[in-house]
Protein backbone atom coordinates (compact mmCIF):
# COMPACT_ATOMS: atom_id res chain seq x y z
CA UNK A 1 0.00 0.00 0.00
CA UNK A 2 2.80 2.22 0.73
CA UNK A 3 4.74 1.23 -2.48
CA UNK A 4 1.75 2.12 -4.39
CA UNK A 5 0.85 5.19 -2.86
CA UNK A 6 4.87 6.46 -3.06
CA UNK A 7 4.98 5.57 -6.99
CA UNK A 8 1.61 7.59 -7.57
CA UNK A 9 3.62 11.19 -6.55
CA UNK A 10 5.24 13.21 -8.86
CA UNK A 11 8.53 12.43 -9.65
CA UNK A 12 10.21 15.46 -7.99
CA UNK A 13 8.57 13.77 -4.99
CA UNK A 14 9.11 10.64 -5.17
CA UNK A 15 13.20 11.89 -5.80
CA UNK A 16 12.73 13.77 -2.38
CA UNK A 17 11.44 11.18 0.09
CA UNK A 18 13.07 7.89 -1.73
CA UNK A 19 14.53 6.53 0.88
CA UNK A 20 10.95 6.26 2.75
CA UNK A 21 9.83 3.41 0.54
CA UNK A 22 12.27 1.00 2.58
CA UNK A 23 10.20 -0.53 5.40
CA UNK A 24 13.47 -0.43 8.20
CA UNK A 25 13.91 3.08 7.26
CA UNK A 26 10.16 3.92 7.25
CA UNK A 27 9.96 2.90 10.62
CA UNK A 28 13.52 4.59 11.90
CA UNK A 29 11.88 7.50 10.78
CA UNK A 30 8.35 7.65 12.20
CA UNK A 31 9.89 6.34 15.16
CA UNK A 32 12.80 8.61 15.21
CA UNK A 33 10.36 11.18 14.76
CA UNK A 34 8.45 11.00 17.31
CA UNK A 35 11.36 11.04 20.31
CA UNK A 36 12.84 13.68 18.52
CA UNK A 37 9.52 15.56 19.09
CA UNK A 38 9.70 15.40 22.55
CA UNK A 39 13.22 15.93 22.76
CA UNK A 40 13.07 19.40 21.68
CA UNK A 41 10.20 19.83 23.58
CA UNK A 42 12.58 19.04 27.16
CA UNK A 43 15.42 21.22 25.70
CA UNK A 44 13.16 24.26 24.65
CA UNK A 45 11.31 23.42 28.35
CA UNK A 46 14.70 23.17 30.13
CA UNK A 47 16.29 26.03 28.97
CA UNK A 48 14.00 28.32 29.80
CA UNK A 49 13.16 26.78 33.38
CA UNK A 50 17.25 27.52 33.93
CA UNK A 51 17.12 30.77 32.72
CA UNK A 52 13.84 31.05 35.21
CA UNK A 53 15.97 29.45 38.39
CA UNK A 54 19.15 31.77 37.71
CA UNK A 55 18.66 34.77 35.14
CA UNK A 56 22.22 33.88 33.86
CA UNK A 57 22.88 33.78 29.70
CA UNK A 58 26.24 32.42 31.62
CA UNK A 59 24.55 29.44 32.99
CA UNK A 60 22.58 28.68 29.72
CA UNK A 61 26.69 28.27 28.45
CA UNK A 62 26.97 25.99 31.57
CA UNK A 63 24.40 23.69 31.15
CA UNK A 64 25.05 23.38 27.04
CA UNK A 65 28.93 22.58 27.95
CA UNK A 66 28.16 19.79 30.40
CA UNK A 67 25.90 18.40 27.46
CA UNK A 68 28.20 18.31 25.12
CA UNK A 69 31.63 17.77 27.21
CA UNK A 70 30.62 13.99 26.76
CA UNK A 71 31.13 13.82 23.23
CA UNK A 72 34.97 15.08 23.44
CA UNK A 73 35.57 11.93 26.07
CA UNK A 74 33.49 9.24 25.25
CA UNK A 75 32.65 9.76 21.48
CA UNK A 76 35.52 7.52 19.94
CA UNK A 77 34.93 5.43 22.03
CA UNK A 78 31.57 4.97 20.62
CA UNK A 79 32.29 4.91 17.72
CA UNK A 80 34.77 1.53 17.85
CA UNK A 81 31.65 0.39 19.73
CA UNK A 82 29.58 1.22 16.71
CA UNK A 83 31.51 -0.98 14.59
CA UNK A 84 31.94 -3.41 16.86
CA UNK A 85 28.59 -4.70 18.37
CA UNK A 86 25.53 -4.49 16.20
CA UNK A 87 24.11 -0.91 16.35
CA UNK A 88 20.61 -1.62 16.70
CA UNK A 89 21.61 -3.20 20.20
CA UNK A 90 23.75 -0.27 21.10
CA UNK A 91 20.83 2.22 20.00
CA UNK A 92 18.38 0.13 22.31
CA UNK A 93 20.62 1.06 24.77
CA UNK A 94 21.15 4.72 24.85
CA UNK A 95 17.47 5.52 23.87
CA UNK A 96 16.69 3.59 27.25
CA UNK A 97 18.88 5.62 29.09
CA UNK A 98 17.52 8.98 27.85
CA UNK A 99 14.18 7.97 28.51
CA UNK A 100 14.99 6.66 32.16
CA UNK A 101 17.17 10.36 32.68
CA UNK A 102 13.74 12.46 31.31
CA UNK A 103 11.81 11.03 33.86
CA UNK A 104 14.29 11.60 36.13
CA UNK A 105 14.26 15.15 35.83
CA UNK A 106 10.50 15.26 35.34
CA UNK A 107 10.20 13.56 39.16
CA UNK A 108 12.91 16.11 40.34
CA UNK A 109 10.40 18.90 39.00
CA UNK A 110 7.21 17.63 40.65
CA UNK A 111 8.58 16.96 43.48
CA UNK A 112 9.45 20.52 44.04
CA UNK A 113 13.08 20.47 44.52
CA UNK A 114 14.75 20.71 41.06
CA UNK A 115 17.76 22.80 40.92
CA UNK A 116 20.27 24.26 38.41
CA UNK A 117 23.10 21.93 39.71
CA UNK A 118 20.59 19.23 38.76
CA UNK A 119 19.73 20.36 35.55
CA UNK A 120 23.97 20.06 35.18
CA UNK A 121 24.06 16.70 36.09
CA UNK A 122 21.88 15.41 34.03
CA UNK A 123 22.68 17.18 31.21
CA UNK A 124 26.04 15.47 31.42
CA UNK A 125 24.49 12.20 31.54
CA UNK A 126 22.28 12.52 28.74
CA UNK A 127 25.56 13.66 26.82
CA UNK A 128 27.41 10.45 27.40
CA UNK A 129 24.15 8.72 26.35
CA UNK A 130 24.65 10.87 22.78
CA UNK A 131 28.15 10.13 22.68
CA UNK A 132 27.51 6.21 22.13
CA UNK A 133 24.18 7.18 20.70
CA UNK A 134 25.77 9.64 17.79
CA UNK A 135 28.17 7.34 15.70
CA UNK A 136 25.71 4.20 16.03
CA UNK A 137 22.59 6.64 14.89
CA UNK A 138 24.73 7.89 11.61
CA UNK A 139 26.59 4.57 10.74
CA UNK A 140 23.07 2.58 11.03
CA UNK A 141 21.54 4.70 8.30
CA UNK A 142 23.36 1.91 5.57
CA UNK A 143 21.59 -0.71 7.20
CA UNK A 144 18.16 0.67 6.97
CA UNK A 145 18.79 1.50 3.42
CA UNK A 146 18.89 -1.69 0.96
CA UNK A 147 19.87 0.15 -2.01
CA UNK A 148 22.70 2.04 -1.93
CA UNK A 149 21.67 5.38 -4.27
CA UNK A 150 19.44 6.05 -1.89
CA UNK A 151 21.65 6.26 1.16
CA UNK A 152 22.09 10.29 0.12
CA UNK A 153 18.78 10.48 0.77
CA UNK A 154 18.42 9.01 3.79
CA UNK A 155 21.40 10.75 5.50
CA UNK A 156 19.06 14.12 4.31
CA UNK A 157 15.74 12.94 5.29
CA UNK A 158 17.27 11.83 9.03
CA UNK A 159 18.38 15.56 9.23
CA UNK A 160 14.40 16.69 7.89
CA UNK A 161 13.01 14.45 10.46
CA UNK A 162 15.20 16.42 12.94
CA UNK A 163 14.37 19.86 12.40
CA UNK A 164 10.82 19.16 11.91
CA UNK A 165 11.26 18.41 15.24
CA UNK A 166 12.37 21.64 16.10
CA UNK A 167 9.31 22.78 14.42
CA UNK A 168 6.98 21.30 16.64
CA UNK A 169 9.18 20.28 19.35
CA UNK A 170 9.27 23.86 20.79
CA UNK A 171 6.44 25.05 19.57
CA UNK A 172 4.86 22.69 21.94
CA UNK A 173 6.53 23.39 24.74
CA UNK A 174 6.36 26.94 24.42
CA UNK A 175 2.64 26.35 24.97
CA UNK A 176 2.89 23.56 27.24
CA UNK A 177 5.41 25.08 29.25
CA UNK A 178 3.29 28.22 30.01
CA UNK A 179 0.07 26.29 30.31
CA UNK A 180 0.88 23.54 32.41
CA UNK A 181 4.49 23.96 33.48
CA UNK A 182 8.07 22.00 32.27
CA UNK A 183 7.33 19.07 34.44
CA UNK A 184 5.03 17.88 31.55
CA UNK A 185 6.99 18.69 28.65
CA UNK A 186 10.08 16.47 30.52
CA UNK A 187 7.15 14.16 31.04
CA UNK A 188 6.55 14.03 27.37
CA UNK A 189 10.01 13.26 26.30
CA UNK A 190 9.91 10.25 28.57
CA UNK A 191 7.01 8.66 27.03
CA UNK A 192 8.56 9.81 23.50
CA UNK A 193 11.06 7.46 23.55
CA UNK A 194 9.11 4.51 23.20
CA UNK A 195 8.20 5.02 19.61
CA UNK A 196 12.09 4.81 18.67
CA UNK A 197 12.48 1.77 20.75
CA UNK A 198 9.53 -0.20 19.35
CA UNK A 199 10.40 0.92 15.69
CA UNK A 200 13.66 -0.68 16.76
CA UNK A 201 12.47 -3.43 17.81
CA UNK A 202 10.54 -4.27 14.51
CA UNK A 203 13.49 -4.12 12.37
CA UNK A 204 14.36 -6.86 9.93
CA UNK A 205 17.96 -6.19 9.41
CA UNK A 206 20.58 -8.69 7.89
CA UNK A 207 23.39 -10.33 10.26
CA UNK A 208 25.93 -7.61 11.75
CA UNK A 209 29.58 -8.33 10.53
CA UNK A 210 31.57 -6.95 13.37
CA UNK A 211 35.13 -5.75 13.16
CA UNK A 212 38.00 -8.17 14.05
CA UNK A 213 37.97 -7.40 17.95
CA UNK A 214 41.35 -9.09 18.45
CA UNK A 215 42.64 -5.74 17.14
CA UNK A 216 42.58 -3.14 20.53
CA UNK A 217 40.35 -0.82 20.06
CA UNK A 218 42.81 2.02 20.63
CA UNK A 219 44.80 0.87 17.64
CA UNK A 220 40.55 0.61 15.59
CA UNK A 221 40.53 4.18 17.14
CA UNK A 222 43.80 5.36 15.40
CA UNK A 223 43.19 3.97 11.84
CA UNK A 224 39.53 6.09 12.12
CA UNK A 225 42.09 8.65 12.17
CA UNK A 226 44.76 8.07 9.99
CA UNK A 227 41.99 7.21 7.30
CA UNK A 228 40.83 10.93 8.04
CA UNK A 229 44.13 12.19 7.83
CA UNK A 230 45.11 10.65 4.78
CA UNK A 231 41.63 11.70 3.04
CA UNK A 232 42.33 15.79 2.34
CA UNK A 233 38.24 16.61 1.16
CA UNK A 234 36.92 14.59 4.59
CA UNK A 235 39.25 16.24 6.49
CA UNK A 236 38.45 19.56 5.26
CA UNK A 237 34.65 18.95 5.18
CA UNK A 238 34.90 17.59 9.29
CA UNK A 239 37.03 20.64 10.00
CA UNK A 240 34.89 23.34 8.33
CA UNK A 241 31.95 21.72 10.11
CA UNK A 242 33.37 22.30 13.54
CA UNK A 243 34.42 26.13 12.97
CA UNK A 244 30.92 26.80 11.35
CA UNK A 245 29.42 24.92 14.59
CA UNK A 246 32.11 26.78 16.61
CA UNK A 247 30.94 30.19 16.26
CA UNK A 248 27.07 29.90 15.05
CA UNK A 249 25.58 27.64 17.30
CA UNK A 250 26.45 29.21 20.45
CA UNK A 251 23.84 31.67 19.92
CA UNK A 252 21.35 28.86 20.07
CA UNK A 253 21.78 29.03 23.44
CA UNK A 254 21.08 32.34 23.95
CA UNK A 255 17.43 32.37 22.56
CA UNK A 256 15.83 32.33 26.25
CA UNK A 257 17.85 35.04 27.38
CA UNK A 258 16.96 37.09 23.81
CA UNK A 259 13.33 36.82 24.30
CA UNK A 260 13.04 37.95 27.54
CA UNK A 261 16.03 41.04 26.91
CA UNK A 262 16.03 41.58 23.73
CA UNK A 263 12.49 40.52 22.27
CA UNK A 264 10.91 41.51 25.97
CA UNK A 265 8.80 37.86 25.32
CA UNK A 266 8.17 34.80 27.16
CA UNK A 267 8.19 31.29 27.23
CA UNK A 268 6.45 31.44 23.96
CA UNK A 269 8.03 33.72 22.20
CA UNK A 270 11.57 31.31 23.12
CA UNK A 271 9.49 28.27 22.02
CA UNK A 272 8.52 30.85 18.52
CA UNK A 273 11.79 31.61 18.08
CA UNK A 274 13.25 27.97 18.58
CA UNK A 275 10.60 27.02 15.83
CA UNK A 276 11.62 29.60 13.30
CA UNK A 277 15.22 28.69 13.44
CA UNK A 278 13.69 24.63 13.10
CA UNK A 279 11.27 25.80 10.00
CA UNK A 280 14.70 27.24 8.07
CA UNK A 281 16.27 23.64 8.89
CA UNK A 282 14.04 21.53 8.10
CA UNK A 283 13.43 23.38 4.60
CA UNK A 284 17.26 23.06 4.35
CA UNK A 285 17.24 19.55 4.98
CA UNK A 286 14.15 18.63 2.47
CA UNK A 287 16.25 21.10 -0.32
CA UNK A 288 19.73 18.81 0.10
CA UNK A 289 16.84 15.58 -0.16
CA UNK A 290 15.68 16.91 -3.41
CA UNK A 291 19.22 17.95 -4.95
CA UNK A 292 20.79 14.52 -3.67
CA UNK A 293 20.89 12.76 -7.14
CA UNK A 294 22.34 15.90 -8.20
CA UNK A 295 26.15 17.03 -8.33
CA UNK A 296 24.96 20.87 -6.43
CA UNK A 297 25.56 19.87 -3.20
CA UNK A 298 29.45 21.29 -2.92
CA UNK A 299 27.99 24.63 -4.16
CA UNK A 300 24.88 24.46 -1.58
CA UNK A 301 27.65 23.61 1.04
CA UNK A 302 29.72 27.03 0.18
CA UNK A 303 26.83 29.45 -0.10
CA UNK A 304 25.06 28.10 2.87
CA UNK A 305 28.27 29.23 4.93
CA UNK A 306 28.07 32.95 3.35
CA UNK A 307 24.74 32.82 4.00
CA UNK A 308 24.24 31.92 7.86
CA UNK A 309 26.87 34.89 8.39
CA UNK A 310 25.31 37.15 6.97
CA UNK A 311 22.02 36.42 8.70
CA UNK A 312 23.97 36.09 12.14
CA UNK A 313 25.16 39.62 11.65
CA UNK A 314 21.59 40.98 10.48
CA UNK A 315 19.79 38.63 13.29
CA UNK A 316 22.02 40.58 15.91
CA UNK A 317 20.83 44.17 14.75
CA UNK A 318 16.83 43.71 14.84
CA UNK A 319 15.24 43.39 17.37
CA UNK A 320 11.49 43.36 15.64
CA UNK A 321 9.83 39.68 16.29
CA UNK A 322 8.54 39.45 12.63
CA UNK A 323 11.64 39.51 11.20
CA UNK A 324 13.69 38.26 13.91
CA UNK A 325 12.00 35.22 12.85
CA UNK A 326 12.43 35.47 9.36
CA UNK A 327 16.23 35.94 9.76
CA UNK A 328 15.80 32.75 11.91
CA UNK A 329 14.46 30.76 9.41
CA UNK A 330 17.15 31.55 7.28
CA UNK A 331 19.66 30.97 9.51
CA UNK A 332 17.90 27.61 10.17
CA UNK A 333 18.27 26.80 6.63
CA UNK A 334 21.92 28.21 6.29
CA UNK A 335 23.15 25.93 8.77
CA UNK A 336 21.26 22.78 7.48
CA UNK A 337 23.01 23.28 3.98
CA UNK A 338 26.35 23.47 5.46
CA UNK A 339 25.20 20.31 7.92
CA UNK A 340 23.62 17.95 5.80
CA UNK A 341 26.03 18.33 2.87
CA UNK A 342 29.12 18.05 5.25
CA UNK A 343 27.34 15.10 6.39
CA UNK A 344 26.19 13.42 2.56
CA UNK A 345 29.32 13.93 1.43
CA UNK A 346 31.47 12.49 4.39
CA UNK A 347 29.05 9.42 4.43
CA UNK A 348 29.67 9.19 0.57
CA UNK A 349 33.13 9.19 0.66
CA UNK A 350 33.97 6.73 3.37
CA UNK A 351 34.77 2.60 3.29
CA UNK A 352 31.76 0.72 5.34
CA UNK A 353 34.15 -0.78 7.70
CA UNK A 354 35.56 2.39 9.59
CA UNK A 355 32.07 4.00 8.85
CA UNK A 356 31.31 3.98 12.91
CA UNK A 357 34.94 5.15 13.59
CA UNK A 358 34.85 8.26 11.19
CA UNK A 359 31.43 8.78 12.04
CA UNK A 360 32.50 9.27 15.71
CA UNK A 361 35.25 11.70 14.35
CA UNK A 362 33.00 13.71 12.27
CA UNK A 363 30.34 13.86 16.01
CA UNK A 364 33.33 14.80 18.18
CA UNK A 365 34.05 17.66 15.65
CA UNK A 366 30.31 18.68 15.70
CA UNK A 367 28.86 17.77 19.42
CA UNK A 368 32.25 18.67 20.47
CA UNK A 369 32.22 22.36 19.24
CA UNK A 370 28.77 22.57 20.84
CA UNK A 371 29.82 22.85 24.40
CA UNK A 372 32.82 25.09 23.80
CA UNK A 373 30.48 27.52 21.85
CA UNK A 374 27.81 27.12 24.33
CA UNK A 375 30.48 28.14 27.09
CA UNK A 376 31.90 30.29 24.95
CA UNK A 377 29.18 32.79 24.17
CA UNK A 378 27.81 32.76 27.77
CA UNK A 379 30.21 33.81 29.08
CA UNK A 380 30.92 36.76 26.37
CA UNK A 381 27.13 37.50 26.29
CA UNK A 382 27.30 38.37 30.16
CA UNK A 383 30.68 40.59 29.73
CA UNK A 384 29.88 42.13 26.33
CA UNK A 385 26.41 41.52 26.08
CA UNK A 386 23.89 39.66 23.62
CA UNK A 387 23.73 41.67 20.46
CA UNK A 388 27.70 42.28 20.14
CA UNK A 389 28.39 38.42 21.14
CA UNK A 390 26.37 37.36 17.99
CA UNK A 391 27.46 40.15 16.05
CA UNK A 392 30.91 39.42 16.14
CA UNK A 393 30.55 35.75 16.07
CA UNK A 394 29.07 36.25 12.65
CA UNK A 395 31.93 38.66 11.40
CA UNK A 396 34.31 35.75 12.06
CA UNK A 397 32.35 33.45 10.58
CA UNK A 398 31.53 35.42 6.95
CA UNK A 399 35.47 36.04 6.99
CA UNK A 400 36.50 32.42 7.20
CA UNK A 401 33.78 31.30 4.80
CA UNK A 402 34.61 33.59 2.09
CA UNK A 403 38.71 32.07 2.58
CA UNK A 404 36.96 28.52 2.50
CA UNK A 405 34.71 29.89 -0.79
CA UNK A 406 38.14 31.22 -1.88
CA UNK A 407 40.15 27.94 -1.12
CA UNK A 408 37.88 24.81 -2.20
CA UNK A 409 36.69 25.17 -5.64
CA UNK A 410 36.94 21.49 -5.95
CA UNK A 411 35.02 20.32 -3.58
CA UNK A 412 32.18 22.80 -5.05
CA UNK A 413 32.84 20.24 -8.46
CA UNK A 414 33.44 17.15 -6.96
CA UNK A 415 30.04 16.66 -5.14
Amino acid sequence: MFQRAIQSLPLSVRLTFSALKHPNYRLWFYGQLVSLVGTWMQNTAQGYLVFQLTQSPAYLGYVGFASGLPSWLFTLFGGVIADRMPRRMLLLMTQTTMMILAFVLAGLFFAGVVQPWHIIVLAFLLGIANAFDAPARQALVVELVEDRADMTNAIALNSTMFNLATVVGPAVAGFAYALFGAGWCFTVNGLSFIAVIVALLLMKLKPFEAIDRATSAMHQMKEGFIYVAKNRTIALLIINLGVVTLLSLGMVNLLPDWAVKIMHGDATTNGFMIAARGAGAMAGALTVAAVGHRRIKGRLWAYGSLALATLMILFALTNWLPLTLVVLVGLGLGFMLVGNTSNVMVMSAIRDDLRGRVMSIYSLIFFGAMPIASLLTGLMAARYGEVLTVAGSGAILLGFSILVYARTPQVRKMF
